[in-house]
Formats: C-alpha cells, sequence, structure tokens
C-alpha cells in the first residue's frame, strides 16, 4: 500500500499579551485574586470548552462501540482511509481534440507496418537487419540513456525532445530511463495509419528476415491464411495459465511472467481442440537462442558464462488460448492488429521486467470481451545472449503478484457497454487490488484519450464466452498433437529413449499428487533454498506453500513459528478449498513422493511407528517443561467434545503420558480438516508446542490403527545430517535428517533422487 508523506500544520502558540502587575518594592506579598466566579469563567472559557469537547467526543466513542452502530463508527474511524481513496478518472468522450503531427519532418507520412523498438545504445547489427525487412517501417523510441548523435537509415528516430513535441498525454507519465517510452512510438505509428505493429527490441534478428513468413500478418483479405487453429482444452476450469514452451518442445524452461507455482507442470497437453483463425489479434513469437525466461531460470541454469543457445520445434503447429487461459507476453517479439492497439500500453508504476508481462495478462483479459485471443508461434525471432543479466528486484512485481493478478483477471466482470470505458475500469480495479498504483489509473486515462486523439476506432464488444454454458469436449472434436522433446544440452543433460518411460512417471505423479498442497517449512537460509524446494516438489503438486521464521515477500515466502506453527495452518486449509489434502515437510526432511503412491489419500499420515519421531514421556510427578506440556493438554482434552475425548484416551490411557512428535512430516486429507482445526481452536491461547500438539490432535481424531503406515519405513536418523550418500535410499517414503542450505547441497540431493525421478537431473 502506498502512503502519501503528510505533513501536520504547526499550531502557533497563543500570545499572552496581557500586563502583569508591578509590586511596589516594598510589599512582600501579591494583591489577593479576585474569586468573582463570573471572572473566573470569562478567564478560563477555552480551558472549559476544550474539557467539555474531550468529555463528549469520548462519550461519542464509548456510545458507539457499546450500542453496536457498526455504520457509525466506521465511518468515525475510517477518515484516514478517505484520504488514500483513488479517485476515479472523468472523461468526457465526446470533446477530445485530435492531435496532428505538426513537429516532425513525417507528418505527411503513411505506413500500415510498423516495428517499434527502444533504443539506449548506437545502433545494433540485429536492429539494421530489421531496418532491411520489406514493407516494414522501423520506428526507434529513444530514452535518457541513448546517445544525442543516434542515427541509421531507413529508421525513424523519436529523441526524448522530439517526443515531448509529439503533443501526447501519456509523455508526462512515462519515465525518462526505460523502454516503456515505447507507448510513445506506438502511438505516432497510429497516428501513421499503422494497422500491424511488430513490438521487437534491437537485440533480436528475425528468422530469415521475413516477419510475414511466422507470423499471420494479415488477417482478412486475399493474403490470409483461412485456416484452423490448435487451441487448448478448457476442460479444466482451474487451470488459468499455462506454459507455452512445452508445446514447442522444451518442457523445462519456462518463460517470463510464468507463476514460480506453475513451473514444475511440465506435461504436454492429452489433446487440443480447433479454432477458426481470424481473431488472433495478438500474435506470441517464441525466442531461439536466449527466449524470454526470467531472473530466476537465468541464474539456476545458466552453464558458467556460457551463453544459452536453447532451441525450440520449428515444425510445431501454432496454438491459440481459449478464454479462462492466459500465457505470458512479452513485448520484444509479439505483433498487434489494429483490434487490439487498446492494449499496448505499457505500465510505468511497476519494476522494468513486470510492466509487459503485466500488460499482457491485461490485454488478454480485455481481448476476450471483443472475441479475440492471443495465439504463440514457433520460433520467428534468435535472439543473442549476451550474458549480461538483470537483477532479481527488477522482477519483484512478477513473483509476487503474478499468480494472483491470473486469478483476479479470470474472476473480473464488468456492466460497461464501451470497450474503453471497460478497459479505465479494469486498470482502476487493478489499482484498488495493489497490482499497480494510481499514477497507472491515470496513465490509462491519458492513453485512451490519445488514441481518440490520433483517429482510432475503439472495437465493439461481445458477449462473454466465459459466462455461457461450455459444450462438453467430444472424441471427434478433440485433436493430438505430442510435443518434440529436444535436446536440453543447456541443463546438462541428454534425453535419451527412456524419456518417454519417466515422463509417464512423472505424469502419474502429477495426476496423484496434483491436488494435494505441499506446506514446507523452512529453517535453512531462505534466498538460498527457497526457489530450489519450490522447483523440486513444485512438479508434484498442487502447490508449495513455502513458511519459514522470515518472511520475504520476494521469494513468497511466508511468516510462520515452529513453535505453534499449527495454529497457521487452518488459514491456509480455508485457502485451498478445493484441495484434497495437505502435506506438510519441514526442510531438513526430504520426500522421495514415487514411493507414496499406494499411500490412502482418505487417512491420516504421519511418523507414529518411526522410533526417534514419535516418542511418550511420563511426565508423573515432574515439573520440567514436558510436565507443564502435559498439564496443558490435560486442560485442551478436559474440553474436547466427546468424539475426539474417546479417540485419544483409547490411545494414551495415563493421565501423566504425553505424547511427543518431531513432526518432520505428516499428512491431514480433507475429511479431517474442519476436525483440526476445531482443535486448533480448542487449544486457544494456550502456548502448547507443536511437537505437542500435532501428535495429540493426530490421536483426537482417529485410531492410530487407521493411520496409514506410509511413513512407518522411512530412514530416520536422530544423529546430526552427514547428508551421506550412503545413509540416503531411493526406497524410502522420506529421508530424515538431510541438511540443504546451499546451491551446491541441493545439487547434490537432486543427484542422489534422481535414482527414483531421472528427470530431476534436468534442475541441476
Amino acid at each position: 500500500m502506498l502512503v502519501q508523506d503528510r505533513s501536520t500544520p504547526k499550531i502557533p502558540k497563543a500570545q499572552n499579551n496581557r500586563t502583569l502587575p508591578t509590586l511596589p518594592s516594598n510589599t512582600r506579598f501579591s494583591e489577593p485574586k479576585n474569586l468573582d466566579f463570573s471572572t473566573w469563567v470569562s478567564e478560563n472559557f477555552y480551558r472549559i470548552v476544550a474539557i467539555i469537547l474531550l468529555i463528549a467526543t469520548v462519550a461519542a466513542l464509548f456510545f458507539l462501540r457499546n450500542v453496536g452502530d457498526t455504520a457509525a463508527l466506521l465511518c468515525f474511524e475510517s477518515q484516514t482511509q478517505q484520504l488514500e481513496k483513488i479517485d476515479f478518472p472523468q472523461i468526457n468522450w465526446n470533446s477530445i481534440e485530435p492531435i496532428i503531427d505538426k513537429s516532425t519532418p513525417y507528418a505527411n507520412f503513411r505506413s500500415e507496418k510498423w516495428i517499434v523498438v527502444s533504443v539506449s545504445h548506437y545502433p545494433t547489427d540485429s536492429l539494421r537487419n530489421l531496418a532491411k525487412i520489406k514493407g516494414w517501417q522501423v520506428l526507434a523510441v529513444g530514452n535518457s540513456k541513448t546517445p544525442p548523435d543516434w542515427n541509421l537509415k531507413g529508421t525513424i528516430y523519436l529523441s526524448l525532445e522530439q517526443q515531448a513535441k509529439l503533443g501526447f498525454r501519456v509523455v508526462d507519465f512515462l519515465p525518462y530511463d526505460s523502454y516503456v517510452r515505447k507507448t510513445v512510438g506506438y502511438l505516432f505509428a497510429i497516428q501513421h495509419g499503422a494497422k500491424k505493429i511488430f513490438d521487437a527490441d534491437d537485440r533480436g534478428d528475425v528468422i530469415d528476415n521475413d516477419i510475414g513468413k511466422h507470423f499471420d500478418v494479415e488477417l482478412i483479405g486475399e493474403d490470409a491464411r483461412q485456416e484452423v487453429i490448435l487451441q487448448y482444452t478448457h476442460e479444466n476450469p482451474n487451470r488459468t495459465v499455462v506454459n507455452p514452451y512445452i508445446h514447442f518442445g522444451q518442457r523445462s524452461v519456462w518463460p517470463r511472467g510464468l507463476p514460480l507455482e506453475n513451473v514444475g507442470e511440465i506435461e504436454h497437453e492429452e489433446y487440443y481442440t480447433e479454432i477458426f483463425g481470424g481473431k488472433q489479434f495478438i500474435q506470441q513469437g517464441i525466442s531461439n537462442g536466449l527466449p524470454d525466461v526470467d531472473s530466476v531460470f537465468y541464474f539456476t541454469r545458466k552453464p558458467g558464462l556460457e551463453a544459452f543457445d536453447i532451441r525450440f520445434d520449428e515444425h510445431a503447429p501454432k496454438v491459440a488460448f481459449p478464454q479462462g487461459i492466459m500465457v505470458p507476453v512479452n513485448s520484444f517479439n509479439t505483433i498487434y492488429h489494429s483490434s487490439a492497439f487498446w492494449g499496448l500500453m505499457l505500465p510505468v508504476s511497476v519494476s522494468t521486467m513486470a510492466s509487459d508481462v503485466l500488460r499482457g495478462y491485461w490485454a488478454q483479459r480485455l481481448l476476450w470481451e471483443i472475441g479475440g485471443y492471443v495465439v504463440v508461434y514457433p520460433p520467428t525471432v534468435h535472439r543473442y545472449d549476451r550474458i549480461e543479466a538483470y537483477p532479481f528486484s527488477d522482477e519483484k512485481d512478477l513473483h509476487v503478484n503474478v499468480g494472483r493478478l491470473v486469478k483476479f483477471l479470470v474472476q473480473w466482470r464488468s456492466e460497461k457497454h464501451r470497450l474503453f470505458e471497460k478497459i479505465l475500469e479494469l486498470s482502476y480495479a487493478m489499482a484498488e487490488e495493489r497490482f499497480w498504483t494510481e499514477r497507472d489509473v491515470k496513465f490509462t486515462a491519458a492513453w485512451l484519450q490519445d488514441l481518440l486523439a490520433v483517429q482510432y476506432q475503439q472495437p465493439r464488444l461481445m458477449s462473454l464466452e466465459l459466462d455461457r454454458q461450455r459444450a462438453s469436449i467430444g472424441h471427434g472434436d478433440r485433436k493430438e498433437f505430442v510435443p518434440q522433446k529436444l535436446p536440453s544440452v543447456h541443463l546438462g543433460v541428454e534425453e535419451i529413449g527412456t524419456v518417454n518411460y519417466e515422463i509417464g512417471n512423472l505424469i502419474r505423479w502429477r495426476k496423484n499428487f496434483g491436488n494435494m498442497v505441499l506446506i514446507m517449512f523452512c529453517d535453512g537460509p531462505i534466498e538460498r533454498t527457497a526457489l530450489e524446494w519450490r522447483l523440486l516438489y513444485g512438479r508434484i503438486f498442487k502447490t508449495v506453500i513455502m513458511l519459514s521464521e522470515q518472511k520475504n515477500l520476494d521469494l513468497a515466502v511466508e511468516e510462520g513459528h515452529l513453535d505453534l506453527l499449527y495454529k497457521h495452518l487452518p488459514s491456509i486449509f480455508n485457502r485451498y478449498t478445493s484441495a484434497e489434502g495437505f502435506l506438510f515437510l519441514r526442510d531438513d526432511t526430504i520426500l522421495n513422493y514415487w514411493n507414496l503412491l499406494q499411500a490412502d489419500k482418505g487417512k491420516l499420515w504421519i511418523t507414529h511407528k518411526v522410533s526417534g519421531s514419535w516418542t511418550s514421556v511420563n511426565t508423573e510427578g515432574k515439573s520440567d517443561w514436558f510436565a507443564k506440556q502435559a498439564e496443558l493438554v490435560r486442560q485442551v482434552i478436559s474440553s474436547m467434545p466427546v468424539h475426539f475425548q474417546v479417540n485419544y484416551k483409547a490411545s494414551v490411557t495415563s493421565d501423566w503420558s504425553l505424547s511427543i512428535c518431531n513432526s518432520e512430516v505428516f499428512y491431514i486429507p480433507r475429511n479431517f480438516i474442519a476436525d483440526f482445526i476445531d482443535l486448533v481452536n480448542l487449544v486457544g491461547d494456550l502456548d502448547i508446542h507443536h511437537k505437542v500438539a500435532i501428535p495429540m490432535f493426530f490421536l483426537a481424531m482417529d485410531s492410530p490403527q487407521n493411520f496409514d503406515p506410509v511413513f512407518n519405513t522411512m530412514a530416520y536418523n536422530q544423529k546430526p545430517s552427514t547428508n551421506s550418500s550412503s545413509f540416503y535410499s531411493p526406497e524410502a517414503p522420506a529421508i530424515h535428517p538431510w541438511n540443504v542450505s546451499t546451491e551446491q547441497d541441493f545439487i547434490k540431493l537432486i543427484r542422489v533422487m534422481a535414482a527414483g525421478d531421472p528427470l530431476l537431473m534436468e534442475l541441476v
């Protein structure tokens, strides 16, 4: 939440101008004061009024709180919140004056096809090649880093000074040193006749130097390709975003902007549907060499100083995305048709590397309102890896917010009757949800007015398919395409014939655990291990919730204190109401998920048969920590409903016996979640330790003979971890202890776990 600095006006002190009485030099005492009541009141009038007002205010507050007048109280208490309210821009759409180019030599120039790039350095070889593509006009947009004598024959260049003279409202919002100044270039191109805009950068070569060979440049007319396009299915209503790189042969690479919780979803589509072409108003190309990857991929997959040279399947068919499913879209290999020009706006209040991705998701949602869709194409550009990575902080708005943004956009609805009104309403809603700030709301208003000022015609609205009853997909409508599995040499592994078997295993594990939430508590350094844990287990489970003593927003790690961690679990349970179960794991315990397939997901799992993990302590006659915990347990047991008491006392026959479980790993199925939450509420404010509460809860929820025995055979050692490969066993369901605190520790772990899941070698 953004907070404005507000200075409190200083109230000048009242000046007392009364003349003090002068005492005679021979007088020892001052004159007696006048005790007349009216005089006293007049002299103290302001003090009396202040005291009365103070008493009245306190009485009013007390009255409001006690009579339950919630509305009045909230009104009183929300005065400061009113100061933070975002104002909705008021626009008179019918009074926008045209903006005509009067300041550049290109006032009378027109072209239908434009390539817009941002330039910060002298022209690159790639930019020179772009300028040679026939039929396309290159527009280079400068910023404060651009050399003052920048020039390239055949290219239109807009310096900062020229941009300021164009008269566009958006200029007032743009940073001086950022590629988001391309927004000015988009408006300039539209003003000068653009019908198609290729959003590009200056370090990518269009393959064969032919844009029309790869993209659908024409959607109507004789030159248009009249063909059907493969489309992802909408059969799974819970799927809202996909990794398109899998379709093009690279399942272990993910694009910038893909939520990290979706990185582990690497299985390909079982089948597709088809859609008629013609409304693919946004066309995203794939880049060979250095594809659009985030800093997490770049820093964790980089083979030393060697440049990336990743290749995708050039023969894979282009693929479309139905309403309800989104895909990351960037700003350096994308074609926008005129019906989607409104979606070119690059936000200004978010981090640099998040701007085009947030724009892409925002535009996709609005594209559904006019019946359009995004299509991703096989390799169209080769980008060269200059081995110049950008810091993780430049992507902070991606890794923290993008997953939540996608869910928000899919659920968002608008009752407005014109597209531009819907666009402004969505930008306002996104500011209220803190995906960007009020600055981008004002920026959107300026952008829309500038579009109308350059004579852009907003498209007509179409009915939203999301709100219709989806037809079931029959066998005749299912279209199969099996993506290639291209060699992942860049990840240090050459794939061989067994990969089909390995992928089959991964799909089986994902189907079995794909609706199970993994809750992981990290004692180790989260800045070195959180992403690695999420990559390891995120491939298998629905999502991975990371908890630690220290919160880290950049890494999506939540705060949780181990001593009372069970009290934090209900909030996670309520967050994932559709999950079939929750598996808890500490980071000093390794989970061999391939050995859990036979476990009953409707039963409780815990280490009650593992010596060293689960123990009983006799507290009779003692006064130590165990005795105090036992007393608290007795208090809770005495307040339990009958079914909990019966279960617990059937297992623990002595009031002095205290069950202790280190709780390295346990599982709670959906059918026991309500019981677990009830038990947490029974504990209330009592300071019962996590190691005591968990076994108490499990024994109260069900009889140990009904627990699934899956963890009975885990490899358990009470001695400190040595990370010995001889201790690790791929046949055990879990391993404890195992220490992971560095990237080298993680690599060693992956190599030993590869005995059970060979595809893990792609993570190192």
